[in-house]
């Protein structure tokens, strides 16, 4: 495999060392929803949140070993600090956003919003221009949001509409991390220890919050399988995926290359969960697949 991708074109290279690894971490993601749904019904999602990112943050802190200390000692306290408080905040958001306006919605809200947060994040904090074609990308991609937000087969309640503010609150935690982890790795540090040390602080917050919530959870077997098979696959295994492609591709590409996961997501949630999307909540996916063009071509 190694001398078969040492002999590819420069282009096919640069595509199995950046792209490739984000997109196999987006499909894995895709997953956690469905998997999720399968949770005992007595578990909270603020106890599958945490218990996702909060054990699988320990799990890639152990694997990154040593290399994660390095991260700490290196003088980017502050950058660690924003990233580690992003990571507890998004699972929390984000699969409370799943509980209550449903695995599809949920997901292509929370993972929709991302391009546009990233975008207007590099902005402030890198002062790369916005053009006109990133303006015309938020419009399309707001208006599809919102008709992904009233076009659910049961309309618009409160339950819906606070599950899509979740959403949005989790999609720029996850550009925030992102963003943080990409700026950590720029100054030398390797993707395993950058994502190890964010990561492990964030299960600080998340594994009290799982002390607190995760009774009914980790008290079954199958609450215990479907917490394993989340912390592990699409948490550990995902973000060593994710860490490895971030290191050769700025955030807001990343951003723009994980929206595989929400239609992963969708497809196994109508496939699987049995949820359905009326026609105004496809026309909403397809006007964000339009923004999601137009944010990923603008430069």
């Amino acid at each position: 495999m190694t001398d078969q991708l040492l002999s590819a074109p420069a282009p096919a290279r640069s595509f199995v060392a950046g792209p490739l690894p984000v997109l196999l971490a987006a499909f894995l993601w895709g997953t956690t929803g469905t998997a999720a749904s399968f949770a005992p019904a007595a578990a909270s999602p603020l106890s599958i949140g945490a218990a996702t990112m909060g054990v699988g943050g320990v799990l890639l802190l152990v694997i990154a070993g040593r290399s994660a200390l390095d991260v700490l000692r290196a003088g980017r306290t502050g950058l660690l600090l924003v990233g580690a408080l992003a990571v507890a905040v998004y699972p929390l958001a984000f699969y409370s956003s799943m509980a209550l306006a449903g695995v599809a919605i949920g997901t292509v809200i929370t993972l929709g919003s991302a391009p546009v947060f990233a975008a207007i994040l590099e902005r402030v904090a890198d002062g790369v221009r916005l053009d006109r074609r990133w303006a015309l990308a938020a419009a399309v991609s707001v208006l599809g949001l919102l008709l992904i937000t009233v076009g659910g087969e049961s309309g618009v309640g409160a339950d819906v509409v606070v599950g899509a503010l979740l959403g949005l609150l989790g999609g720029a935690a996850y550009v925030v991390y992102s963003w943080a982890a990409a700026r950590i790795m720029r100054g030398g540090h390797g993707s395993r220890a950058v994502m190890g040390a964010m990561f492990g602080a964030g299960a600080i917050v998340l594994l009290p919050v799982l002390a607190f919530t995760g009774g009914p959870l980790l008290s079954s077997p199958s609450g215990l399988l479907v917490a394993g098979y989340l912390a592990v696959i699409p948490m550990g295994l995902a973000y060593l995926l994710f860490g490895a492609g971030l290191r050769r591709t700025s955030a807001s590409i990343a951003t723009t290359l994980s929206l595989l996961e929400p239609v992963v997501a969708a497809l196994l949630s109508v496939l699987i969960v049995g949820e359905r999307l009326g026609v105004a909540a496809w026309c909403g996916v397809a006007l964000i697949g339009i923004g999601l063009v137009l944010v990923s071509t603008r430069r």
